[in-house]
């Protein structure tokens, strides 16, 4: 348990200030060019998950869904990383999915809705802005794909 003390909550912490930060000095849609034609923050927010998935929905399911969905996300979280032994690759990245979904139902819970602010793009090639949970749920899940490739397989 003491990797979420040492990994989730500083990444949380980091996600909710950077979020607040952007959200409170920014315009919605207003971009500020980091390295020109390649990395902007950029204030947007998105209603939906990952990708806008299920923006389409309506609100109030939408809403309840992606929260219950996160809900459970956590309790299953906290559960392994309390049954692992010790810090392993995979109770890091655990713990680093712990804070992207704790971090975006903290901004579901209060703003109806996520606040997303990097943008990686090429001139007229966008990839879809996204925010530090985001950032960590996707580094936690490379982290269990690189993982299992590194397990040894037992019958």
């Amino acid at each position: 348990m003491v990797v979420i003390g040492l990994v989730s909550l500083p990444v949380l912490v980091l996600d909710q200030l950077t979020k607040h930060v952007v959200s409170s000095r920014m315009e919605l849609f207003e971009s500020i060019a980091i390295i020109p034609h390649w990395v902007d923050i950029t204030y947007t927010r998105n209603s939906g998950a990952a990708f806008s998935m299920f923006t389409n929905l309506p609100g109030w399911f939408r809403g309840a869904f992606l929260a219950g969905l996160a809900l459970v996300a956590i309790v299953v979280l906290i559960v392994l990383i309390a049954r692992s032994d010790g810090l392993t690759l995979t109770t890091l990245a655990f713990a680093l999915i712990l804070a992207g979904a704790s971090g975006n139902l903290i901004d579901r819970g209060l703003r109806g809705q996520v606040v997303d602010f990097l943008r990686l793009h090429y001139y007229q090639w966008n990839y879809p802005i996204f925010n530090v949970a985001d950032s960590a749920i996707t580094i936690g899940v490379a982290l269990i794909v690189l993982s299992s490739l590194r397990s040894p397989k037992k019958d």
